[in-house]
């Protein structure tokens, strides 16, 4: 079982190593607050902002996951050589059709530091 990485405040980090290893990891849900019930929305989830994560045969992003609570929305998959074996910042568009209120939450795994889970972000459904 791999170990899953819980988010952290990286503007709280002193040291610019830990700042690099958690901003690229983590992955961010970014969506509207609001919703349209049967409509199609985008959800897009990121990881770094600061810091590109590695595209090496033995260290990459293998994985983007989108949760609703404990449900599995969608899932992105990746090789290595993906960003063209160099470093970069993974991004994927998920569109889904909400069905009520969720609470959207993103997990992403890296081959060589495990697992890593977004912050959860409440999305109202009219």
């Amino acid at each position: 079982m791999p170990n899953v990485v819980n988010p952290v405040d990286v503007s709280a980090e002193e040291s610019e190593a830990k700042k690099d290893y958690y901003d690229r990891h983590t992955p961010h849900v970014n969506c509207e607050a609001n919703a349209k019930k049967g409509d199609k929305f985008k959800v897009k989830v990121t990881l770094g902002k600061d810091y590109p994560h590695p595209d090496d045969h033995d260290h990459f992003i293998q994985y983007v996951q989108l949760w609703n609570r404990q449900t599995l929305l969608a899932e992105a998959s990746f090789l290595s050589g993906t960003l063209g074996n160099t470093p970069g910042n993974v991004e994927v568009d998920f569109y889904i059709v909400p069905g009520g209120k969720m609470n959207l939450s993103a997990m992403s795994y890296c081959t060589k530091h495990g697992l890593w889970q977004s912050e959860n972000v409440e999305v109202l459904v009219d």
